[in-house]
């Protein structure tokens, strides 16, 4: 058995027992998983195979340039390839695979946990799941042997499936390869963890862009489209123009490629410690995780009852050619939930909207939208 395998076994089996947590609270879900899962699964796996996790994975490998390098590689990819083909996403594939509500992550949350969500998701997540993505399941299956592109294309592959997104899985997929290449070429695991903060913090920030726009400033169906060729002309222009300085000179990757045998050096097998003592290693780890949940249930029964009530009653993405009215009801439901969790507003209350739209919206899938106002054809009577 490799690193690789040992490592995706661990964090698979952990993922299924913390998954309730992300129903739990959203904001504690993303940092639970990330510092728990990602993160203490893989330290685990390599730890009680006898290999020091930071210098295994890169991590311990710092350089100011490359990992400058790769924030802004981060950005102009996002621009010069992820908003394109998550925006073609949108035309090519069906509605039915649209699995995130964007909305849902970021509205009706206390400022608390807003904050903690945008935390986890541009610090948090880059920094676990390339830990565990790219320096141990990547580094693992490169070190087996074989070609890279083989390592690198399962090791993003299997980022892309892990966030359970269908209608994201070729962008997620670009920038596994991405983070993976950024790991390979620098022997770091920070220029990977730059980039895939970049991505998330532009996305982030977009977002929260696009929900102070007025009704009449919000761009129509052509004015977006021309947007998105423009801005991944231009994302494109300067990930050329960044990958060409790279070549140029090479410290911006951290120095000169490194030989095969030392990117790609072979590895013994794993020989997990007796089962004793593995687990007095994932004691520490275990008995935190425990602390944080008891913690959580205890400071917050509303934050709990509500998630309750989210659970029930799902809710379907609303699509962006909905009418305004629908957009609208939309964000005074997340409003209501801010104030009942504030205490302003009963959590009944809360539970009766929700409920009457997830059933306008038909239990979770996508809401029958009125069929638009055409003229009488001339064969009509």
């Amino acid at each position: 058995m490799s690193v690789a395998v040992a490592a995706t076994l661990a964090v698979f089996l952990a993922f299924l027992l913390v998954s309730p947590v992300q129903v739990l609270n959203l904001a504690l879900g993303v940092w639970f998983t990330q510092l728990f899962v990602f993160l203490g699964g893989g330290w685990l796996v390599l730890s009680a195979t006898g290999r020091a996790p930071a210098r295994y994975t890169g991590l311990s490998t710092w350089s100011v340039g490359s990992a400058a390098f790769g924030f802004a590689l981060g950005v102009a990819n996002f621009f010069g390839i992820i908003a394109p083909v998550q925006y073609l996403a949108q035309f090519v594939l069906p509605a039915s695979w649209n699995d995130y509500d964007v909305s849902g992550i970021f509205l009706g949350h206390s400022p608390v946990e807003l904050a903690l969500i945008v935390a986890g998701l541009g610090i948090g997540a880059p920094l676990c799941e390339e830990f565990f993505f790219r320096g141990v399941f990547f580094r693992g299956l490169l070190s087996r042997g074989g070609p890279p592109w083989r390592a690198l294309f399962f090791s993003a592959a299997l980022f892309s499936a892990f966030h359970l997104d269908r209608m994201g899985f070729v962008s997620r997929l670009e920038l596994g390869l991405l983070f993976g290449w950024l790991l390979w070429r620098t022997g770091s695991l920070w220029p990977g963890i730059l980039a895939h903060a970049a991505n998330n913090l532009v996305s982030t920030a977009l977002f929260f862009s696009a929900q102070h726009l007025e009704p009449a400033q919000t761009p129509s169906p052509g004015d977006e489209g021309r947007m998105v060729v423009l801005l991944a002309l231009g994302g494109c222009a300067v990930l050329l123009g960044l990958l060409s300085a790279a070549r140029r000179f090479p410290g911006l990757l951290g120095g000169p490629l490194r030989p095969a045998e030392e990117r790609e050096a072979p590895e013994p097998p794993v020989h997990l410690e007796p089962p004793a003592r593995l687990l007095r290693r994932a004691f520490p780890g275990m008995m935190a995780a425990t602390l944080v949940l008891g913690a959580y249930v205890v400071l917050d029964p509303v934050g709990i009852e509500l998630s309750q009530v989210d659970l029930r009653y799902p809710l379907a993405p609303v699509p962006e050619e909905a009418p305004d009215a629908l957009h609208a009801e939309r964000n005074a439901l997340y409003e209501l939930r801010v104030r009942a969790r504030r205490g302003e507003t009963p959590v009944g209350a809360y539970a009766q909207e929700r409920r009457r739209q997830s059933r306008q919206s038909g239990g979770g899938r996508p809401p029958v939208l009125p069929a638009p106002n055409l003229p009488p054809s001339k064969e009509s009577p």
